[in-house]
Formats: structure tokens, sequence, C-alpha cells
């Protein structure tokens, strides 16, 4: 009786423990990317794979920052170019040097959107415990637009929210 009891109090604190343990990952885990040299936190729940830059199918009458569409695995994806779209450059030209570091990352298929976003460069996994908040930009954001935080060098870090983006309507919006 008195191991019964012992192996049900051992189940039930793993349990807590790793019921803890996930959602402290979903609410802190992001993956940190750059463009342009901003620094951006993308929720690793909406996150989906990440793939070398493949080749590009431009479509006409398409916004610049509309990078065209890819094969990813097996399924047709639309690329934005995230640091266009931002507005913090142009498009990246075909065929430049910047296709060595840069990645596009596709959204996470619970989603319900076969995007996938052109970044100039992947910076790693953060966690809150390297992060704390940072001053939020006054005026008028993006509803995809997130908190802003701060590493321990002092660097900005902008997060951005994949769900809110996937359904915004200027990133719905490609067409000229």
């Amino acid at each position: 009786m008195a191991k019964r009891d012992a192996l049900r109090e051992l189940q039930s604190r793993l349990a807590e423990r790793l019921q803890a343990a996930q959602s402290a990952t979903q609410r802190s885990a992001w993956l940190a990317v750059e463009c342009e040299g901003q620094g951006l936190l993308f929720p690793l729940a909406t996150a989906g794979e990440i793939f070398s830059v493949p080749a590009l199918l431009p479509v006409p009458h398409t916004r610049p920052w509309f990078a065209g569409v890819a094969n990813l695995r097996g399924g047709l994806h639309g690329v934005v170019d995230l640091g266009a779209f931002l507005g913090l450059r142009g498009p990246h030209p075909v065929g430049e040097p910047w296709r060595e570091q840069a990645r596009v990352l596709a959204l996470n298929p619970t989603l319900g959107s076969h995007s996938a976003l052109l970044v100039d460069r992947l910076a790693g996994l953060r966690n809150a415990s390297q992060l704390s908040p940072g001053p939020q930009a006054a005026g008028r954001r993006p509803a995809f637009a997130g908190a802003t935080w701060l590493d321990g060098n002092g660097r900005h870090w902008q997060e951005i929210d994949l769900a809110a983006l996937a359904a915004h309507p200027l990133f719905l919006g490609i067409s000229l």
C-alpha cells in the first residue's frame, strides 16, 4: 500500500513538473533572426521549419516585398522578404551573396498559411532568462508587433506575433 501511494505521489510530482516546464517553454522560447541588422523574435510555437534559400519563382503583379513562390518539402509557399515588408530596406536582388546567410522560415502549418519568411540570418534561440523587458515604442504599431526586449549586451529585440502577421491584411494583400 505504501509503495502504491509513493508511486502515485511520484507520478503526480513528475506530471506537475512536466506541465510547468512545458508552459514555461511556450511562454518564453523564441527563434531569434536578423533583418537589416534589426533583431526579431518569433515564438517557437508558431515558427515552422527553417530552409536555405530555395529557388524562388517570381510572381508578376505582386508587391516588391513578395519574393515569390518556393517549393518547400513538396508544398508551395508564398515567400515574403521580411526586411522589405517591414520597410527596413528594399527587396533583395536575386543571385547576390546575401543568400549564403539568409534563410527561409516556413510558418507553422497550424496557422493555416502556406507562407514563409525570408530573413537575413538566424541568430539562435532566446528565452526569458536571457532577456529583460525593453522600452516600448510610442505611437501606432501593427497588430503583429509584440513586446520589445533587451539582451545582456543592451541589444533591442522586437517580438513578432507570427499568427497575427499571417492574418494581417497587408501581409495577405500581395497583389498590386
